[in-house]
C-alpha cells in the first residue's frame, strides 16, 4: 500500500525561507561594480544557473562550475574554478549535492553565499520512496515526516547518500519556486541598484513554475495506472516530484546515480513491476542506461527517458528547465496511461 506523506504547511515553508535568508551574508551596497557593471554569479550546476539567469537577466554574468554533460555529483573543483569563486560576487549552490563545491564555497571569501537547501524544506528519501523493496512493506516511518527539522542555514550538512536528505528539490516545481523567491531576495540585497528588476523577474519565473505545477497536477490526475501509480527510475531523483503528484517512485539504485543494485533488488523490482502494472523503466541522459535497459528487457518492459535535469545537453528533450520538465510530464503520462 502506498502511504502518502503530509505536505509541509505553507507557514512552515515560509519560516524555513526566512531563516535561510537571514543566514546569507551580503554586501551592504551594490556588488555589481566590475567593469561590465554586471553581478558575477557562480552557479554550482544547471538548476542553479537557470535561476540566476532567469532572475538576474541582463544584470548578471553567470558561470556554471559543472560543464554541460558532466555528472554534477562527481564534480571536483579545480584551482581555476576556486579562483573564479574568489573573484565572484555571489555563489549559488545546493549544499549536500556536490561536496567538493560545498568545501570550496565554505573556504572562499565570497560575500554572498546562497544555499538553495536553506530556502525550502528538505526530506529524507531512500532507494524506495514507496517502500516496496521488501515485499511491499510500508517504510514511511523510516523515510518520512520527522525529516523537516532543518529550518535554518547552519544545519544543512546533507550527505548525498541513503541516510541523508534528498537534494533533488528542483524537480518539485513548488519547492523550486520557493528557492527562486529566496534567490531573488538575495540578488536584491547583493545588487540593490537593480533590485526592482530582480523582483520583477522573480515574480515572472514563479508564475512560470506555478503554471508548470498546474500542468503536472492536471496531467497526472487521471491515469489508467491505479494507486500507488508506480514508476521505475535509474536512481532516486524523483522523490519530491512523486510525492507532490501522488505517484510512487521505485529506484534501481539509491540517491547515488552510480550505485549498483543488488540481485535481490533487481528481482524485487521485477516482481513489483508485474504486481503494480508498471509499463516503463526510465533512464537518464547523463548516466549509463545499461542497468535500466537490462531490467526492462528481463521484465518485458518499455524504456524511456525521465530527465533529472542536472544538466542540459544535445540529448536533452528541451532547451531549458521548463521544456525538459514538460517532456518529463509527457513521458510519465504515457507510462501511467494518463487519460
Amino acid at each position: 500500500m502506498n502511504v502518502r506523506r503530509r505536505l509541509i504547511p505553507t507557514a512552515a515553508l515560509a519560516s524555513a525561507t526566512v531563516l535561510g535568508l537571514t543566514a546569507l551574508t551580503a554586501c551592504s551596497s551594490s556588488a555589481a561594480d566590475d567593469k561590465d557593471g554586471k553581478l558575477d554569479v557562480v552557479a554550482s550546476f544547471y538548476p542553479m544557473q537557470y535561476l540566476a539567469e532567469q532572475i538576474g537577466g541582463d544584470h548578471v554574468s553567470v558561470t556554471n562550475l559543472t560543464d554541460a554533460g558532466q555528472e554534477p555529483h562527481d564534480l571536483d573543483v579545480s584551482a581555476k574554478q576556486r579562483g573564479q569563486l574568489e573573484e565572484s560576487d555571489v555563489a549559488l549552490y545546493l549544499k549536500g549535492l556536490q561536496p567538493a563545491v560545498d568545501d570550496a564555497i565554505d573556504q572562499s571569501g565570497i560575500k554572498t553565499k546562497v544555499d538553495a537547501a536553506s530556502l525550502t524544506s528538505m526530506e529524507k528519501h531512500g532507494t524506495e520512496v514507496g517502500g516496496h523493496a521488501d515485499g511491499h512493506e510500508d517504510e514511511h516511518a523510516e523515510h518520512g515526516e520527522e525529516g523537516h527539522e532543518e529550518e535554518g542555514h547552519e544545519d544543512h550538512g546533507h550527505e548525498h547518500s541513503h541516510e541523508g536528505s534528498d537534494p533533488h528539490i528542483w524537480l518539485d516545481p513548488v519547492r523550486y519556486a520557493e528557492v527562486a523567491e529566496g534567490v531573488g531576495k538575495a540578488l536584491q540585497k547583493a545588487d540593490p541598484d537593480h533590485a526592482a528588476t530582480y523582483e520583477k523577474n522573480t515574480a515572472k519565473l514563479v508564475k512560470k513554475l506555478d503554471g508548470l505545477n498546474k500542468r503536472f497536477e492536471d496531467g497526472l490526475k487521471n491515469t489508467k495506472a491505479a494507486p500507488p501509480k508506480v514508476f521505475i527510475t535509474t536512481h532516486a531523483a524523483f522523490g519530491y516530484l512523486a510525492e507532490r503528484y501522488g505517484l510512487t517512485e521505485e529506484a534501481i539504485s539509491g540517491l547515488d546515480p552510480e550505485g549498483e543494485p543488488s540481485a535481490k533488488r533487481v528481482k524485487d523490482l521485477q516482481k513489483m513491476a508485474k504486481e503494480d502494472g508498471v509499463t516503463t523503466v526510465f533512464y537518464e541522459t547523463l548516466v549509463s542506461d545499461e542497468t535500466a535497459r537490462t531490467l526492462a528487457k528481463d521484465a518485458n518492459l518499455k524504456t524511456d527517458v525521465l530527465d533529472p535535469i542536472e544538466g542540459i545537453t544535445k540529448k536533452s528533450r528541451g532547451d531549458d528547465y521548463i521544456e525538459v520538465m514538460d517532456s518529463n510530464l509527457q513521458a510519465l503520462r504515457k507510462a501511467l496511461g494518463a487519460k
